[in-house]
């Protein structure tokens, strides 16, 4: 597996600053970040922040970026691993069955599966939780119980197996350590 290529998975409202760490630390490293939408376009991304007095997050327009391929021209072949970053994208994400395909092929394929905040959607129809420990943003906890997966807290972040996930954007430390750990257990195993 030569390929340094990670896919990030996202559409309109997907989270500003998740998919931008994202990308620009994964180039800092010297993979290249792929971001595949439901088609090429512009996508109009979002920010959500957390306001005092708030029950939950508040959401502002974010930044405009283009995607790199549509969903169709995913190869999963083509990519080390495979990213769900967060925002209201995963929402409707969630129901196209070429992104659940994807999540399924790349875990069946052997390789890694990151997802935070919201991200964590998308890994409950495709059936990759049952039994696993899941850090996500809290209002998804019913979800991810319902799909067999075990909510963890004050965890930001956590692996089980080849699926690491996060809690929001505030949890990037801990989460961008446990991506990056993955990543350098791949190069290594391809090393070989």
């Amino acid at each position: 597996m030569a390929t340094k290529k990670i896919l990030i998975v996202t559409g309109d409202a997907g989270e500003s600053f998740e998919i931008l760490y994202v990308s620009h630390r994964l180039r800092e490293a010297g993979y290249e970040p792929v971001i595949a939408a439901p088609s090429v376009k512009r996508l109009n991304l979002v920010i959500h922040d957390f306001e005092p007095g708030w029950d939950t997050y508040v959401e502002r327009q974010g930044y405009i970026l283009e995607s790199d391929i549509s969903f169709d021209d995913v190869d999963t072949d083509d990519y080390r691993a495979i990213l769900f970053p967060g925002g209201r994208a995963p929402e409707y994400l969630r129901n196209d069955p070429r992104v659940i395909n994807m999540a399924k092929e790349f875990y069946a394929s052997g390789k890694f599966v990151f997802a935070i905040c919201h991200g964590v959607q998308i890994l409950v129809p495709a059936g990759l939780l049952e039994g696993r420990k899941v850090a996500c943003y809290e209002h998804v906890k019913f979800e991810v119980e319902s799909g067999g997966g075990i909510y963890v807290t004050p965890d930001e972040a956590v692996r089980d197996g080849r699926i690491v996930t996060g809690k929001t954007w505030q949890s990037h430390p801990e989460f961008y350590k446990l991506v990056f750990n993955c990543l350098k257990e791949t190069e290594k195993a391809t090393a070989l």
